[in-house]
């Protein structure tokens, strides 16, 4: 996990821009709309870059030392040579980078490195494959080296597998390195461009202020089970499940509950393309409803705050509304009518008052551009 101070311009990213050697990377956070859980287990997942970024400056230096400052000037320094099990502090994540290219065979000399974001840390949108993509963009392009978006997600995702042991899929990475909203397919890693206008409406993320670790050990429990379920069911994907399958499962209401979830979210994400294409939000809204009670009664990955702020986002207009990311806290997204934001707002703040919890942030988003070398 990066932890990464949100700042405008600090007196570290000024002094890096006199160099002229410096590579400035901006990386969207994302939000996925639909198809939670479903990267590890080989089923179609939407996703959709926003308008909160991550901005690495980098430039080489020849010492094989790396030095990376927060947005408010908190260091951290370590060699280039860094190895899984050594602590780079709250940097863990960028030091992923540095390895996982030193791993795949790349030489990094040393690099002095910039990390700026307004992306909500532990929110479940992404600001830790913002800073793997970021990273390893930067450097590679500080050392010559033209990586397809698809080697640079691989590369970032192990910065966070095998360097810090956290047991992500693949969608986050590809997520913050391709523009607006895609169709994935984790298998192959095929994306397809969907198109989004709202017309009238908003999505609204509601920040509950609840932390998570995608290396936590529910999370990885998840995998676990799945995997467990897959084997039972001979299948090298769960996601090719049939509904059927469901009832394979009597004896073992755990398995039968986490089969289900990926059976009926698989489905949601083709039904959820077709209501976009069709501008039919309505029904779009259902299936994030849905969506969110699988997620909190089959794969039971949400929590008290998120549930809240879901209610409360339909009693306040929402057409629809469900927990975004890994879980255990994070982000809610709700699709509302730009006009009842206001209620809405008020309806989330006062549930979240009333119950003595911190109050949730909120704010509205849109499709964005993937990671971009500033000129």
């Amino acid at each position: 996990m990066l932890w990464i101070l949100p700042v405008t311009t600090s007196t570290f990213a000024r002094r890096l821009t006199v160099v002229d050697d410096v590579r400035t990377w901006t990386v969207p956070g994302r939000v996925n709309l639909i198809g939670e859980h479903l990267d590890y287990n080989g089923g179609p997942v939407l996703p959709m870059a926003i308008d909160k970024h991550l901005t690495v400056k980098a430039r080489l230096r020849d010492d094989g030392l790396v030095n990376v400052w927060s947005g408010l000037g908190s260091k951290v320094q370590f060699s280039t040579d860094i190895a899984v099990g050594d602590s780079a502090g709250w940097a863990g994540t960028v030091a992923g980078a540095v390895w996982v290219l030193g791993a795949s065979g790349h030489t990094i000399p040393g690099a002095d490195l910039v990390i700026e974001s307004d992306i909500p840390v532990g929110a479940g949108l992404s600001s830790s494959a913002a800073a793997a993509c970021g990273t390893v963009l930067a450097l590679a392009d500080l050392i010559g080296i033209d990586l397809p978006r698809t080697e640079v997600a691989s590369l970032a995702r192990r910065a966070e597998t095998d360097f810090l042991g956290a047991p992500v899929g693949i969608m986050d990475q590809l997520a913050v390195l391709h523009d607006g909203a895609n169709l994935i397919d984790t298998r192959s890693l095929e994306m397809t461009p969907v198109p989004i206008s709202w017309d009238g409406l908003s999505l609204v993320v509601i920040n509950t202020g609840v932390t998570h670790s995608v290396a936590a050990g529910e999370y990885a429990a998840r995998h676990a089970e799945c995997r467990s379920a897959a084997r039972q069911l001979e299948l090298e994907h769960l996601s090719d499940a049939g509904l059927d399958s469901i009832y394979k499962f009597s004896d073992d209401d755990v398995l039968k509950k986490r089969v289900r979830h990926v059976v009926t979210e698989t489905t949601r994400v083709r039904g959820a393309v077709r209501a976009i294409t069709a501008g039919d939000w309505n029904q779009f809204g259902t299936i994030l409803n849905s969506s969110h009670e699988s997620l909190r009664d089959d794969f039971q990955v949400s929590c008290g705050e998120l549930d809240v702020a879901v209610e409360a986002a339909l009693e306040g207009g929402a057409l629809g509304a469900r927990m975004t990311g890994a879980g255990f806290g994070g982000s809610v997204i709700a699709l509302a009518p730009t006009d009842q934001l206001l209620g809405l707002r008020e309806k989330v703040v006062t549930a979240f008052a009333g119950r003595d919890w911190q109050s949730p942030t909120l704010f509205t988003t849109k499709p964005a551009a993937g990671a971009t070398l500033e000129q």
